[in-house]
C-alpha cells in the first residue's frame, strides 16, 4: 500500500473512531448545575413549535410554518447520544397555510394530536414506524363564520377520562368596540363570553367535531397556549395571555412601566365552571389581587366586581407569553422536579420602552396539587443578548417542552427550529441550593428582572411627531426597529403593503386588517386594529416616518391625502371594513 493510500486510510478509520466515541457538543443553554444541554438537530426550515415524545422514543414536532408538502417533522436518535439522526417531514397534501400557526401535539391513546388555528387533527401511530400510515383525520373544526381572528391557537389537553379540552380564545384585547381603540369602553356584558374567551371539553376519540358538540368548562380567560392536565390531581392547568395595551388605549391612566409590567400571565388551576373574569379585570402580581379593567371603570386599583371571579394560583410578570406547559412525571431529574410544571416562554414584545422580557423555560415546584414555592429560572440563554431590545434580536425564542419515557427533556426553539435534549448527570440526592444558586442570579439579568424606571428606560430622548406616534401605538407590534415578531407581526420593511400604494396603507391605518399576511414567504397572523382616532396629520407623520425608515425610502404622505380618503370613505358611507390581507 502506497504512503498516500496509507494516509487516506489513517484518516478515515480515525476521523470514523472520532465521530463515533466523541461527546455530542454543548448545547449552549444555561441550567442549573449538573444538567447538561445537547441541539437535537440545528435547524428546521419550516420552524417548529410544540412537540410530543413516543414510548418508542421519537419525537414529533409541529411545524409552524406547514406546506402543501409537510406539517409534522419526525425526529429519531439511533445510537442515544441525543442527536437526531433521522429527520422525517410528512403530512402534506393540503392547502397551503391550512396547517399553519402550530399550538399543541399531544400523544394520547395511540394517536398524536396536533393543531393548526381552526382544526384539530390526529394520527394513528403504529409501534415501529416513524411516519404515521394513513391521511389525517379531524377531531375539531373551528367552524365560526368569522374565520381567523386574535388568540385563535387551540392547544390541547386530555384528561384520564377520554375527554379533550381545547380553549377558543378571544376574539379582541378587552371587548371594546371598535376594538383596540384609546378611550374606547368596554360592552358589558361582554358578548364575545358566550362562544369565546373558555375552554371547551370535548370526546377525545370523536371525529369530525365542531364547537357545539362540545361543553363549555370554564370562562373568563383571554387567550391560551400552554394547557395541560396534571396527572397528581386530576385537573387542568393552564397559563394565560393577559391583555396588552394599557399604556396605548388609557395613557391618561398608566405610565409606560406599569403598562410594561402588567397584567399577569395567570397560573390557572381551571376547574369545571372556573371564571377568571376577563374582559372584566386582570390580575396585577405585583399588588397580588385582580383589579377592574380600565374599559369597564378601573383605574389600575379599584376591584369593583372583581371579588367574585377566580385568583391564579401564581402570577408572573406582564407579557412573558407562556406557550407550553408540562407537568413532571420522570425519574431522571432530581425529587424536587418531581411533579412540578415546566412553562415555556416565548417572550414579550411589548414591552417598550423598556427591555423585552422572558425567553426562558420556568420552574414551578408543586406538592400536593399546589404551588409549594416560587417559580425558578430553569432554562436560559436562547435569546443571546441582553438586553434584549426588540424582539427580532433574540437568536432563539422557547416554544415547546416535551418529555421523553426515560425523562430527559425537549425545548423547541421558534425562530430557526432549533431542539435541544436536557438530561441530568450528577448525584440526585445531593441536588440542591448550592447547583440552583447560578440559576438564581439569572433573575438579576434585565430579560428577567422588573425594570427599574428610569435607569431600563430605552427611550430617554424625548420623541416627537410621526416617531413619537409610532413608538405610541405601533411599536408594541412591529418593534422598535420595524422588523415585527416572527408568526405574528409583519416587518415594515421590504414589503410593498408599506412602500407602495398610499391609500391603501391609509386605509390600513384608518380601518384596520384582518386574515394572514404572507410577507417574503412568511405567514403573519396579528391582527392590525383600527386607527381611525388618530388626526389626519398623525396618521400622515407616522406613515412617512414607516415609509422612510426601517430601510425604505418611499415618498411621505400628507394630511390632506388622508383627509381625502377619509372622507371618500364618509360621503360613500363606507363602513370602517378591516382590509382584506390576502389581496394584493
Amino acid at each position: 500500500m502506497s504512503n498516500l493510500k496509507r494516509s487516506i486510510f489513517f484518516f478515515l478509520i480515525t476521523g470514523f473512531f472520532v465521530r463515533c466515541t466523541s461527546e455530542p457538543p454543548d448545547g449552549g443553554l444555561l441550567l442549573p448545575d449538573d444538567f447538561k444541554s445537547v441541539v437535537v438537530v440545528d435547524s428546521v426550515a419550516e420552524t417548529v413549535r410544540h412537540m410530543a415524545v413516543t414510548q418508542d422514543n421519537i419525537l414529533y414536532a409541529k411545524l409552524r410554518n406547514a406546506n402543501e408538502n409537510a406539517s409534522v417533522v419526525a425526529l429519531q436518535d439511533d445510537n442515544d447520544d441525543g442527536v437526531a439522526d433521522v429527520v422525517k417531514k410528512f403530512g402534506g397534501n393540503s392547502p397551503k397555510n391550512k396547517w399553519s400557526y402550530a399550538t399543541a401535539m399531544r400523544v394520547y391513546n395511540d394517536y398524536i394530536y396536533f393543531s393548526s388555528d381552526l382544526v384539530v387533527y390526529r394520527y394513528k401511530l403504529k409501534p415501529g414506524t416513524l411516519i404515521p400510515e394513513g391521511e389525517a383525520e379531524v377531531v375539531l373544526t373551528d367552524d365560526h363564520e368569522h374565520g381567523k381572528h386574535e388568540h385563535i391557537g387551540k392547544p390541547i389537553a386530555f384528561d384520564n377520562k377520554g375527554h379533550m379540552f381545547v380553549p377558543f380564545g378571544a376574539p379582541s384585547n378587552a371587548c371594546q368596540d371598535p376594538k383596540r381603540t384609546p378611550g374606547a369602553p368596554g360592552q358589558d356584558p361582554c358578548p364575545q363570553l358566550e362562544d369565546h374567551a373558555g375552554i371547551w371539553r370535548f370526546d377525545a376519540n370523536q371525529l369530525g367535531q365542531t364547537q357545539k358538540d362540545g361543553y363549555k368548562y370554564a370562562t373568563g380567560i383571554r387567550s391560551l397556549v400552554a394547557m395541560n392536565w396534571n396527572p397528581v390531581d386530576e385537573e387542568l392547568y393552564a397559563v394565560m395571555h393577559g391583555r396588552d395595551d394599557l399604556l396605548r388605549l388609557w395613557p391618561n391612566k398608566y405610565s409606560p412601566h406599569e403598562s410594561a409590567l402588567l397584567p399577569s400571565e395567570e397560573f390557572m388551576r381551571v376547574t369545571e365552571g372556573s371564571d377568571f373574569g376577563w374582559p372584566y379585570c386582570y390580575y396585577d402580581q405585583i399588588k397580588e389581587k385582580k383589579v377592574l379593567a380600565p374599559e369597564y371603570g378601573g383605574d389600575g386599583d379599584s376591584i369593583g366586581r372583581c371579588d367574585q371571579f377566580e385568583d391564579p394560583i401564581m402570577g408572573f410578570p406582564g407579557h412573558w407569553a407562556p406557550n407550553d406547559l408540562v407537568f413532571y412525571e420522570g425519574d431522571q431529574f432530581p425529587d424536587r422536579y418531581k411533579n412540578g410544571a415546566f412553562i415555556a416562554f416565548h417572550g414579550s414584545t411589548n414591552r417598550a420602552p423598556y427591555p423585552q422580557s422572558g425567553y426562558i423555560v420556568a420552574f414551578v415546584p408543586f406538592k400536593d396539587g399546589k404551588p409549594s414555592g416560587a417559580w425558578e429560572v430553569f432554562a436560559d440563554g436562547f435569546a443571546g443578548v441582553d438586553p434584549i431590545v426588540s424582539v427580532t434580536d433574540a437568536k432563539h425564542r422557547p416554544m415547546g417542552i416535551a418529555f421523553a419515557p426515560d425523562g430527559s427533556m425537549y425545548i423547541s426553539d421558534s425562530v430557526e427550529g432549533k431542539i435541544w435534549k436536557v438530561t441530568y448527570e450528577g448525584e440526585k440526592t445531593t441536588f440542591g441550593e448550592r447547583q440552583l444558586a447560578g440559576m438564581e442570579q439569572r433573575k438579576a439579568m434585565s430579560h428577567v428582572r422588573t425594570p427599574h424606571v428610569i435607569d431600563d428606560n430605552l427611550m430617554k430622548d424625548e420623541v416627537v411627531g410621526g416617531e413619537n406616534t409610532y413608538y405610541r401605538y405601533c411599536s408594541a407590534c412591529h418593534q422598535l426597529n420595524g422588523k415585527g415578531a416572527g408568526g405574528r407581526f409583519p416587518p415594515l420593511t421590504g414589503t410593498d403593503w408599506v412602500t407602495g400604494d398610499k391609500e391603501r396603507l391609509i386605509k390600513v391605518l384608518l380601518n384596520g386588517m384582518e386574515g394572514s399576511l404572507e410577507i417574503e414567504g412568511k405567514v403573519y397572523n396579528g391582527v392590525m386594529p383600527q386607527h381611525a382616532f388618530l388626526n389626519d396629520k398623525e396618521i400622515a407623520e407616522v406613515l412617512t416616518y414607516i415609509r422612510s425608515n426601517f430601510g425604505n425610502e418611499a415618498s411621505e404622505i400628507q394630511p390632506e391625502e388622508v383627509q381625502t380618503v377619509r372622507k371618500e370613505q364618509e360621503q360613500n358611507d363606507e363602513p370602517m371594513t378591516p382590509v382584506d390581507a390576502a389581496a394584493k
